[in-house]
């Protein structure tokens, strides 16, 4: 029977072994890992995680894909079908796994809503997300490029980000009308010392507001001389736009700040 794919939910199935492979092996969990893949689909990527032995649950949303996905289900292997973005993730993630690895071919339209609630909500070694290209160049933007923005700055804080590979719009059932990559995005382990995390995040967040504003105009409800002055240090001032600031200087500004 022919499958009817679900525009609705961003289904694009990948057929390319190739690329499959090569998601497969930028994952290397050991027995008492555990990988949680979103959006298994067919279940392609599915067998080839399975292969290394570590504890893995899939969530899906399609439960139309149960005759496909309910034959991968061991002692090992769960699949759940539920909404990644309504389940609470500490009913799944216990004290018994090591490290928690993340992977999926992710909907374009809710890549970021994801990505925030895996960080948030967990504390993943690594994440290995198949996402638009356009998108992942962002993540991946410097400071003062035209692409960096406030998600960006967030995940860079968090994690070293790398590309593991393109993906041509071909290699997917059916063809979407963009290319995607593949990205890892491994845990660091000596994060730039910031105090307050939930400021540092709002501060980022408030800067990129209106992107071609300025900090003065985006921070105006912020102690603007304190910011100033830790902006002369580094030849900036609040005339500066956030996408010119660093990472190291957005924390900087942070710990001067009395929340």
């Amino acid at each position: 029977m022919r499958f009817e794919y679900k525009k609705s939910l961003g289904q694009n199935f990948l057929k390319d072994s190739n690329i499959i492979n090569k998601i497969s092996n930028s994952i290397n969990p050991s027995s008492d890992d555990l990988v949680i893949e979103i959006g298994p689909g067919a279940g392609a990527l599915t067998k080839k995680i399975k292969e290394k032995n570590a504890n893995l649950i899939c969530f899906e949303i399609d439960e139309r894909l149960r005759q496909v996905l309910d034959k991968l289900s061991n002692e090992k292997t769960k699949i759940i079908y539920k909404d990644f973005l309504k389940i609470d993730l500490k009913e799944y993630i216990n004290d018994n796994y090591n490290r928690i690895f993340f992977v999926g071919n992710l909907p374009y339209y809710i890549t970021t809503a994801i990505i925030n609630k895996i960080v948030l909500e967990s504390n993943p070694y690594e994440i290995i997300i198949m996402i638009q290209k356009e998108v992942a160049e962002r993540f991946m933007a410097k400071p003062k490029t035209r692409e960096d923005n406030s998600l960006s700055i967030f995940l860079q804080y968090n994690f070293d980000i790398e590309k593991v590979c393109d993906v041509s719009k071909n290699c997917f059932e059916p063809k979407p009308k963009v290319d995607s990559m593949v990205i890892k995005l491994k845990k660091k382990e000596e994060k730039i010392f910031v105090k307050n995390e939930e400021l540092f995040y709002k501060l980022i967040k408030d800067s990129f507001k209106q992107k071609r504003k300025n900090l003065r105009n985006n921070l105006g409800n912020y102690d603007l001389d304190t910011i100033e002055k830790e902006l002369s240090k580094t030849n900036k001032s609040l005339k500066s736009r956030a996408e010119e600031l660093t990472i190291e200087e957005f924390a900087n500004i942070s710990n001067k700040i009395i929340p």
